[in-house]
């Protein structure tokens, strides 16, 4: 049943106004919760936000709680191959046939919520996380970590009043729902955080920081910044990922090895256990620093500076703007140390195509553009013309498909003899990424 009934309810799902669509509201969101009885008000809440970095985040913090005991639900968007992989329960995606039932059982309210609402039915996105909410109740959970889709005031997953919010850096993104000033969209984003809540806030840039301040101050929240109450205060490149030092907001915890690259990613472990800190202990009691090493270790996320092939090393990345690109080429210059390292890009017609091009430039020989699998996906003529502006024409090259520009980015990757140490970087957009995993046969890894 799992595989037709799945495929009924992502086609069901389909049909709906996709993400990339958005009516600023939370009153669907608001009627349909209150048909459903609440469910997201039956077990605490860890409600992640920002720019960057917000599903890792999540998946760190999930890692954490399950080393703790709690049973944990996670839900987190886009997702990379499948549906399920946006609701988890203790840390795996959802079983496709629990997710089918509960679809199944939420139709009839979707249709009266639609109806409430003529011209602006429930979208993609408000579904999921209606899914979510109730998968959870149902599961029980004892603890929700929810990632906000965009912005934060008015994402659907706002009907929840999260315990601890967590704000990841941010950037711009999503300019035409969240504007193109820093302190509108840190505004946004600083909606998560609710009354007698801690937020828990990453080191953010001197205007968006004031804002989301402000907004603690605003409703009492209690507030715990990187940097200040919290932060990394050491790091070192190891085989397979860091070895870590986190000064938490109750004591130090040493001796961390976390299985992911990047200073970015140290930093979304510090904001992890502050965050987990503040949830099971108020941020005064020093966790079990057995327990965290566990958890941390245990930490993945596919799709972020992952490696999924050897020889020559293929590495896939998620970043799908300015912001993460630039996070992405310290990563790599961290942690790698590819003498000849080519990019397949393909992005989404809606972001800066040329400013992730831009980033990327420093560390890439040459380029290799193309498409992925959405509708939404920048022509290949559109991106080659931005590519040829930054890169130069003799280092980018044009390929339709996205098998035959990994095959490409391959050879050029491999073509000098005088180089060694080549790599392939996928990266762009999480639909880039998903398709090539599929492409590539990488394992789930969740």
């Amino acid at each position: 049943m799992s595989a037709d009934g799945l495929a009924r309810v992502e086609a069901a799902l389909a049909a709906r106004w996709p993400e990339s669509r958005i009516d600023p509201s939370l009153d669907r969101m608001r009627d349909l919760v209150d048909l459903l009885g609440q469910p997201q008000r039956s077990y605490p809440v860890i409600h992640v936000a920002g720019t960057n970095g917000k599903t890792s985040t999540a998946r760190i913090i999930d890692a954490l709680l399950l080393e703790f005991g709690l049973r944990t639900g996670r839900a987190t968007s886009p997702h990379l191959e499948s549906v399920t992989e946006r609701i988890s329960l203790d840390g795996l995606p959802v079983d496709p046939d629990r997710l089918v039932a509960a679809y199944d059982e939420l139709r009839p309210y979707l249709d009266l919520v639609d109806a409430r609402h003529p011209g602006t039915p429930l979208s993609y996105f408000e579904v999921v996380t209606a899914l979510a909410f109730v998968t959870f109740a149902d599961a029980p959970v004892d603890v929700a970590v929810v990632e906000v889709g965009m912005g934060g005031t008015w994402d659907a997953t706002n009907v929840a009043d999260g315990h601890v919010a967590v704000i990841t850096p941010i950037g711009l993104d999503h300019a035409e729902y969240l504007g193109d000033d820093l302190a509108d969209v840190a505004a946004e984003k600083a909606g998560i955080v609710k009354p007698r809540s801690l937020a828990v806030v990453a080191q953010q840039r001197a205007e968006a920081a004031e804002v989301v301040l402000r907004r603690c101050v605003e409703v009492g929240a209690t507030v715990a910044r990187e940097g200040l109450e919290f932060g990394v205060r050491h790091r070192d490149v190891a085989v397979g990922g860091q070895a870590l030092a986190v000064q938490g907001l109750a004591g130090v915890y040493d001796e961390l090895f976390l299985p992911l690259h990047g200073a970015h990613q140290a930093q979304n472990a510090a904001c992890g256990i502050a965050a987990v800190e503040g949830f099971l202990g108020g941020g005064r009691d020093l966790l079990d620093v057995e327990a965290v090493r566990a958890g941390l270790a245990r930490v993945s996320s596919p799709g972020r500076l992952e490696v999924v092939r050897r020889s020559p090393t293929v590495l896939v990345d998620a970043a799908h703007n300015p912001h993460g690109a630039h996070a992405l080429v310290a990563a790599l210059q961290d942690s790698f140390s590819f003498t000849r390292l080519v990019g397949v890009v393909a992005v989404l017609e809606d972001k800066d195509a040329l400013g992730l091009l831009e980033a990327l430039e420093p560390v890439l020989a040459a380029v290799v553009v193309t498409r992925n699998s959405s509708p939404r996906s920048l022509p290949v003529e559109d991106i080659a013309r931005l590519a040829v502006e930054v890169f130069g024409p003799d280092r980018v090259e044009v390929a339709e498909r996205l098998d035959d520009a990994i095959d490409a980015a391959v050879g050029l990757a491999e073509e000098d003899a005088t180089f060694g140490g080549p790599g392939v970087l996928v990266t762009g957009s999480v639909v880039t990424v998903g398709d090539a995993r599929i492409l590539l046969g990488a394992g789930a890894g969740w």
